[in-house]
């Protein structure tokens, strides 16, 4: 593959030179990283990481290619950018379809080889996320927060539709899901109905037994228009449960608050304990916001082992609950899965797991 030469510039003024081997164009966005060994493609697939630089510490990426599109977690790269150590452009795996070049290529991503992401990882986790640009092209950029943009907003759908054919029906309010959570709740023998982040859920024409605020990228606080239908929901004591951007959102709604962490946590061995026991959990989680204040009448369900955050809040008595990680990602692989049945048996509704049909799978995704 023909080398060309490409760079990261931070905001810092510090400028790395590398190699590009994805799409010859510039781009800005926040500079954060991710520590797992694997999980790529789920990773520049993930609406979390909506405008941001991904550095991957990995010391080696590319090497089993990238996979069709149903083991992704949307119909596209999300990544503004990726910063690898060292690519490899042959890849070996069975469900290999294309090299992790090509891919970036057709989806107009840049990407560049540096000499060393781990040297880069450091100061960031020294000095915090900084604002950057890669210049893999001629274009002229300046540097631009994506955290000032609402992200939501363009991530999430822009209609509604549901899978899954179950008699119970649950709401998912869609803030960037990743559709491994769908599947999860299909396979639970539920029917998804998938709404817009700015859904009054309260309005739809149809009863439901609970609801689900997904994952998604940015700044919780920026998303107003979903915090104000979640409170419409909240005052119903309609079972209610957040993931990932969905904890913050909750814990918003009810009166609480929220900070930006100074390096986010994204990676796929974050410890969580579950509080009050000595049980500790590996998690998958890829947030820069934490909740900082918990509302009146919740308690902390799960807090970080490595930094003391929190990872959940569960209200005293009613049905309303959420975490911070990714259940449906379960690293172990399956330590925090139960977190749904969980949560469905404090809404009401038992129901058996079903297997995930082959025929199935390829429907998860869908092109707009």
């Amino acid at each position: 593959m023909k080398s060309k030469k490409a760079k990261l510039v931070l905001e810092n003024g510090e400028v790395i030179f590398g190699r590009s081997f994805g799409a010859e164009i510039s781009s800005p966005g926040e500079v954060v990283f991710a520590t797992g060994m694997v999980g790529y493609p789920e990773a520049l697939t993930d609406p979390s990481f909506r405008g941001q630089i991904l550095v991957l510490t990995s010391p080696m990426i590319g090497n089993y290619g990238v996979p069709c599109i149903e083991h992704w977690e949307s119909d596209k790269i999300q990544i503004a950018g990726l910063v690898v150590c060292n690519y490899i452009d042959t890849p070996s795996h069975h469900a290999s379809r294309e090299t992790l070049a090509l891919w970036l290529k057709r989806f107009n991503i840049p990407a560049i080889e540096i000499k060393g992401t781990r040297d880069l990882t450091q100061k960031l986790r020294t000095h915090g996320v900084i604002l950057g640009k890669l210049i893999c092209g001629k274009n002229k950029i300046n540097f631009e927060d994506p955290n000032k943009r609402n992200l939501v907003a363009e991530v999430s759908t822009k209609i509604i539709y549901k899978k899954g054919t179950g008699k119970k029906v649950i709401v998912l309010i869609d803030c960037g899901v990743k559709l491994n959570i769908i599947r999860q709740l299909v396979k639970r023998n539920l029917e998804v109905v998938v709404v817009p982040w700015n859904t009054d859920v309260t309005k739809l024409p149809f009863s439901f037994s609970a609801v689900i605020i997904s994952n998604g990228p940015g700044d919780p606080i920026k998303v107003t228009e979903t915090i104000e239908n979640v409170k419409k929901v909240l005052a119903k004591k309609i079972p209610t449960f957040g993931i990932c951007l969905g904890n913050q959102i909750l814990a918003i709604a009810m009166g609480g608050s929220t900070y930006k962490l100074p390096f986010g946590h994204r990676s796929q061995n974050q410890p969580c304990v579950l509080s009050g026991t000595n049980k500790c959990y590996l998690t998958t989680q890829n947030h820069g916001f934490a909740v900082k204040k918990i509302p009146k009448n919740f308690n902390e369900w799960f807090y970080n082992a490595n930094d003391k955050t929190n990872e959940g809040i569960i209200h005293k008595s009613l049905p309303f609950m959420s975490v911070q990680f990714h259940p449906e990602s379960s690293p172990g692989p399956l330590d925090t899965d139960w977190v749904f049945d969980y949560f469905l048996k404090k809404a009401g509704i038992h129901l058996s797991p079903t297997p995930l049909r082959n025929s199935e799978r390829g429907k998860w995704v869908r092109l707009n």
